[in-house]
């Protein structure tokens, strides 16, 4: 497909490992435009040209001027509304050969479900989550049930057509598959690629690094470090409670959280009224990430059992690339859980119970260096296994490959 009309990737959250799909596939000779939100906040990929990047890759973004109102239902469906709007403006002058669309709010991804339709563009989903699910669960909490209910079957309905309509879908695990059963979803147009990290963006430093002084000014301190977005499907109370109890073992523990939005002021607040060993930080640049990480002795994760069967934390991906110990406060059967105790790290129930077993867990760790150091070896040596971006590529060419000819 040399010198064919460029494909989209358009990554809405921006993160590291879509970014470098679209490397690989600039690689491969695609021109590759890379398209990511302006408004959203999170942990974020290298978003701009590096110096070793192909000439067909370029990276832009959509704004809109205004804040991405994330918990806000009425402003969140205007805002992405809008959005979808503009995304779809762009492309009829555009007139992409294919779209890879991922992590797109729904009611923006409806919008451009419709124009890809009618303008017969080919395009793949990307499914990174059953976002009709967790819109859902935000509507119980503010609707009577009758109202919540209705309004959870609306919500399901209009993603259920959106895959329905995509050239080909790309989930990241095979619970998806029985959902799409259930969606009437041709299987022969889907495919089951697993998330990754980029092994050779993040990756294993000394815990004594460039950022070490201003995370951790203390040199005796037993570091944990949690890393990236804190929504509805993590638990933020779970992070201090969990530093109070390896605490009361008697581990000097600090703990430093690096996100952004309302999860973690809430954090910052808690800290600061418990006068607890609790820093927190705002989003850091991703060239600094392997540092950031680097500094822990254990980082941690986070994940609501609501959320167990089709959301994969893509913050335990960039752990395991780091090559740290991991503690995941979590669902025992999912896929992330089985990499943390498959090298050795610990998984706990995200409830008070979890937090007490993680924090004896941590404690008995704290002793010990030398194991430290051993399972973080052997969460690097499985992210190295599993993670094969190059093959994921060659994957995403063929399908694109075939949805522009089909």
């Amino acid at each position: 497909m040399t010198g064919a009309p460029t494909v989209v990737v358009h990554d809405f959250s921006g993160h590291p490992f879509q970014a470098e799909l679209s490397r690989k596939l600039a690689d491969r000779g695609l021109t590759v435009e890379h398209v990511s939100a302006r408004q959203y906040v999170s942990g974020k990929g290298h978003l701009e040209r590096q110096p070793d990047d192909p000439d067909g890759l370029s990276f832009t973004e959509i704004g809109l001027g205004r804040p991405f109102e994330k918990y806000s239902p009425v402003s969140r469906i205007g805002w992405e509304r809008r959005y979808g709007k503009a995304w779809v403006q762009r492309l009829r002058r555009q007139r992409p050969a294919a779209v890879v669309a991922c992590n797109i709010p729904l009611f923006a991804l409806w919008r451009f479900a419709r124009y890809a339709r009618r303008a017969k563009v080919p395009w793949i989903m990307w499914h990174q989550d059953i976002y009709s699910f967790g819109m859902a669960d935000e509507v119980s909490r503010r609707l009577p049930g009758p109202l919540a209910r209705l309004g959870a079957r609306v919500l399901t309905g209009i993603e259920a057509r959106i895959v329905r309509r995509a050239s080909h879908v790309v989930a990241i695990g095979d619970a998806f598959t029985e959902v799409y059963a259930d969606w009437r979803v041709d299987p022969a147009k889907v495919s089951v690629i697993a998330n990754w990290a980029p092994l050779d963006r993040i990756f294993p430093v000394e815990r004594e690094n460039p950022r070490t002084a201003d995370l951790f000014p203390g040199s005796q301190e037993f570091r944990l470090v949690y890393a990236g977005t804190l929504g509805r499907k993590h638990n933020p109370d779970l992070l201090p409670k969990l530093v109070e109890h390896l605490r009361a073992t008697g581990v000097d523990a600090h703990l430093v959280v690096v996100s952004e939005g309302e999860g973690a002021d809430d954090i910052a607040a808690s800290a600061a009224a418990r006068a607890g060993h609790v820093d927190v930080y705002g989003f850091q640049p991703a060239d600094e990430l392997p540092q950031v990480l680097g500094t822990a002795d254990v980082l941690v994760a986070l994940l609501e059992p609501t959320a167990t069967k089709f959301s994969i934390p893509s913050k335990v991906l960039s752990y395991m690339a780091a090559g740290r110990p991991i503690v995941g406060l979590m669902p025992a059967d999912n896929p992330a859980a089985v990499d943390i105790a498959a090298t050795g790290g610990f998984v706990a129930a995200p409830d008070d119970h979890g937090v007490a077993a993680a924090a004896t867990w941590l404690a008995e760790l704290a002793a010990k260096p030398d194991r430290v150091a051993s399972i973080g070896q052997d969460t690097r040596a499985r992210a190295e296994q599993q993670f094969d971006a190059d093959r994921v590529a060659d994957r995403f060419v063929e399908v694109i490959d075939r949805i522009s000819a089909g």
